[in-house]
């Protein structure tokens, strides 16, 4: 069953599914945030005011009716009145998050708005963002303030001066998706400043993205799922909430893949938030296509010839982790010389220029035959082994490696363990 179902699931279920998730993200505090749905009768459901975020129960949320009348055991928001003032100026819009995650708290005290061409998909996901400006808390005044940024409809996330974040949705996914990718790009730009700069997309940079996500795919019509084929979707389902868990991976971008029987595989599908993915969702390719009702991962092709090409991989993780990202956005090189572990796992990692997969996938492909770990500028990282674990261990080490240098950046120049050490380690484990 789907953590959250726009189509079938009560208001109350969607607010609580959500605020549980924010929360256990680090991304608001007990007495901070709120999130609202507004329905197809006008009411507004709406988290209640001064109880626990981390433990609140579909009992709890409250419902403002259209005619005003209050029904639910607790007080409405505070911010009840710029909800209602954001649903009014778009009416578009049928979700709101309000919340003060680290990384947008630090760009709304700075009173900076966030370029989010540092990957394309999270431009396309976030847009250009609004600044509102300082209004009192639960004002009428505020929410005057904030509907006038979302009046501008290429708004749908408005950073709030010196308080926090808010954003719209045209559901409930939409705005946490919006929500999320949008921290993730706050958390990568500060990372990258603390690793000298952010190297910034164009808009034709983005576009070129677009226009080479394939749309064509051909599908084929007679599917079996032995069992081995089930066994492969339990555990791609398993590491990729784990990755989600471990902030490895957001809903809005991850793709794994597992060969499955010579060069037919399984991969992540399209437009699914990872942290909801089912076995059921997972795409099998076979013969070079998709099984027939899916649609796969926009990177399918290049995970193809990943397969073709390297008959000793068998298991692919791309995701964007905000440590290896910050190496990724700023141009900074991810030297892995850092811990013996790093090195003997990772050995050294190369980037590639933004653009590179979609204009030379075969090029790419063939780089892995002496990498494990690509780091692909302003995109993503690849990560690739045999079994889909030692793969998912290969990833957390590469991005605890680049934590660890974003870290001591702030202390001093990294001291990288040198030749004749490599040497020894390449000796003593046997690294070819």
């Amino acid at each position: 069953m789907k953590q959250l179902d726009v189509n079938l699931m009560h208001p109350v279920e969607q607010i609580c599914v959500i605020i549980g998730r924010i929360y256990r993200s680090g991304m608001t505090t007990t007495s901070g945030g709120n999130i609202s749905i507004r329905d197809e009768n006008g009411d507004i459901w709406i988290t209640p005011s001064g109880v626990d975020k981390g433990n609140l129960t579909t009992k709890d949320i409250m419902c403002v009716k259209k005619d005003g009348t209050v029904i639910g055991p607790h007080k409405p928001s505070s911010e009840y009145p710029f909800h209602k003032a954001i649903y009014e100026a778009r009416p578009e819009l049928t979700a709101i998050i309000h919340a003060h995650p680290p990384a947008l708290v630090a760009f709304s005290i700075a009173h900076v708005v966030p370029d989010t061409k540092i990957v394309p998909q999270a431009h396309n996901i976030c847009g250009d963002i609004g600044f509102a400006p300082y209004g009192c808390p639960g004002s009428e005044d505020l929410g005057r303030k904030i509907a006038n940024e979302f009046r501008d409809t290429r708004f749908k996330a408005v950073i709030m001066e010196n308080h926090g974040v808010v954003l719209g949705g045209t559901n409930m996914m939409d705005a946490y998706q919006r929500f999320e990718t949008l921290e993730f790009c706050c958390r990568t730009i500060l990372n990258a400043k603390r690793l000298g700069g952010v190297n910034y997309l164009t808009d034709e940079d983005v576009s070129r993205y677009s226009e080479h996500i394939p749309v064509n795919v051909p599908h084929f019509m007679d599917i079996n799922y032995p069992s081995d084929e089930r066994a492969i979707r339990t555990e791609m389902v398993n590491i990729i909430r784990r990755a989600c868990d471990q902030q490895l991976m957001i809903s809005t971008y991850g793709t794994v893949s597992v060969r499955w029987r010579g060069n037919d595989f399984l991969i992540t599908p399209r437009d699914v938030a990872r942290w909801d993915i089912m076995p059921e969702d997972i795409v099998q390719i076979k013969n070079g296509m998709a099984e027939a009702g899916k649609t796969p991962s926009r990177a399918v092709a290049l995970h193809q010839r990943i397969f073709q090409l390297n008959p000793h991989i068998n298991s692919i993780i791309c995701t964007q982790p905000v440590n290896l990202m910050a190496h990724a956005v700023s141009g900074t090189k991810f030297d892995v010389r850092t811990i013996p572990e790093s090195w003997i796992f990772l050995q050294d990692v190369p980037s590639i220029p933004f653009g590179l997969l979609y204009n030379e996938i075969d090029k790419v492909a063939e780089m892995f035959n002496h990498h494990r770990v690509i780091l692909v500028e302003n995109d993503s990282v690849f990560v690739t082994g045999d079994k889909l674990l030692n793969t998912f261990d290969y990833l957390e080490v590469a991005e605890f490696s680049a934590n660890s240098l974003v870290m001591a950046n702030a202390i001093g120049e990294l001291k990288p363990i040198g030749d004749e050490e490599i040497e020894e380690l390449r000796v003593a484990f046997n690294v070819k």
